[in-house]
């Protein structure tokens, strides 16, 4: 018997873990943190429903913290088996673990010397060097290459498009005196025709399929980016102000800092200081240019001539001077910080200096999930509660959705274009519930295909 069993990002967007089970192993594919809402985040701390030393292999799609960030927590419990991934995923793991761990042990003590946490003291859910021991698990491989995982599983990766070596992972299961199936897991699908990274691949058939649905139910902004970007820009510096952007450390990071380049380039924004604070989208911009294997026609050429990720006043800044002196800089300035719903991390402490300022902007440019501080100001709230503190919210408050990484609806469609036979059930996962739904009544009513969406912790026998 092979199950299936939704560990996470099933009824929410955050905390992917899928656990498939076949002739007595158990293969986790991702091990996601879960963020936004508090109930979610205390899952975190939940003990596992199965012993991490139970399973065998896990498997990861791509370095995204609700992809991977559980890792180093699950090899704390007792998981000690391989973690396989491509080798973009590898190299990032190596930046993005660590960060989330120091990130992690940074809260805590912040928490412990203001005195508002609720714990006594506080902890942090790993430590860095716990994240040291799970990069040591870590396996890389190419695109297309076979992996075999022991005598009944095996496993490809596949181009996803949504940030450097993000993957979508088809899974081979030979069932002992049953027919074979194939268990596509889509992680995180790209968007199509976007600088840098290639396409989505196509994947032909799957006999169960398991499908995000973060944007399942919009579609992306027509408008173009550049000049969404380029207007809250010179409007900012009129206003004499600063441009705080919360981003994913990894991929909107580097598709700002790509875009903004074009606009200096173009004439269409002036030439101001660019600052990414970061340790882990610093680290993450330096390897989006070692590999070539994803990167797309352009990237490749402009590779050849110039640095495509870099402004003509561009810094990486380093250490928490660096980062607290470009609050106390006058000038306009464009500071790029992680993380990018503002659940965490340096551009809390922007946010807390610029918020009040009335001739700043926030700029949000990624997907915000309900319950974050990135969400909330989106959604037009007034105060913001950072590090114990209520701050004001005076900032311009802009957001940009077609910079988002995820494919929305249409994109999603046309990825499921390419499967040459329905799956024989489809999984609508990664996704809160409107979205999930939109996209089921989708599927079924153009694919005509037989679609679920599972419960959290829901298992279901594939057969």
């Amino acid at each position: 018997m092979t199950t299936l069993t939704f560990l996470g990002a099933a009824g929410t967007v955050t905390g992917s873990k899928h656990l498939l089970e076949s002739n007595g192993a158990r293969l986790l594919v991702d091990t996601g943190l879960f963020q936004g809402f508090k109930e979610l985040r205390l899952r975190n701390w939940d003990t596992l429903p199965i012993a991490p030393r139970s399973i065998n292999w896990v498997v990861l799609t791509h370095a995204h913290i609700d992809h991977s960030g559980y890792l180093p927590r699950l090899v704390r419990d007792g998981f000690s088996g391989p973690v396989y991934c491509t080798k973009g995923t590898a190299d990032l793991l190596q930046v993005v673990l660590p960060d989330s761990a120091r990130l992690q042990e940074e809260d805590a003590a912040y928490a412990n010397r203001r005195g508002y946490s609720k714990h006594k003291p506080a902890a942090p859910l790993y430590t860095e060097a716990d994240a040291f021991e799970a990069l040591k698990l870590v396996q890389g491989a190419a695109y297309g290459e076979p992996v075999r995982l022991g005598k009944h599983l095996s496993l490809r990766f596949t181009t996803a498009g949504h940030i450097l070596g993000s993957s979508v992972v088809s899974v081979d299961v030979d069932q002992d005196g049953q027919a074979p199936i194939k268990v596509v897991f889509s992680g995180d699908l790209g968007r199509y025709d976007e600088p840098i990274l290639n396409d989505p691949s196509p994947v032909p058939e799957a006999d169960f399929l398991l499908i995000e649905s973060t944007y399942g139910d919009r579609l992306h902004e027509d408008a173009n980016p550049k000049e969404q970007l380029a207007l809250i820009i010179n409007e900012t510096v009129k206003r004499g102000g600063k441009v705080i952007i919360p981003a994913f450390a990894v991929g909107r990071t580097q598709l700002l800092v790509y875009y903004l380049r074009e606009l200096e380039e173009e004439g269409r924004i002036p030439v101001l200081p660019v600052a990414v604070d970061s340790p882990m989208a610093a680290s993450a911009t330096r390897l989006y240019g070692k590999h070539h294997e994803d990167h797309d026609s352009e990237m490749e050429r402009l590779d050849e001539h110039k640095k495509p990720l870099a402004t003509k006043n561009f810094s990486l800044v380093q250490g928490r001077a660096g980062s607290k002196a470009l609050d106390s800089d006058g000038g306009p300035a464009i500071v790029i910080s992680a993380s990018g719903m503002a659940t965490g991390g340096r551009v809390l402490h922007h946010l807390a200096q610029f918020l009040p300022d009335p001739a700043s902007s926030v700029v949000l440019v990624g997907y915000q999930a309900a319950g974050t501080r990135g969400r909330r100001l989106q959604d037009g709230e007034t105060e913001i509660k950072i590090h114990g503190e209520i701050i004001p919210v005076r900032a311009s408050i802009e957001a940009i959705g077609s910079l988002s990484a995820h494919a929305d609806w249409s994109e999603i469609m046309r990825w499921l274009s390419g499967f040459k036979r329905p799956p024989k059930r489809t999984f609508i996962v990664h996704g809160e519930p409107p979205a999930a739904s939109a996209l089921k009544e989708r599927i079924v009513r153009d694919l005509g295909w037989n679609v679920m969406i599972p419960a959290y912790q829901e298992s279901v026998e594939l057969t």
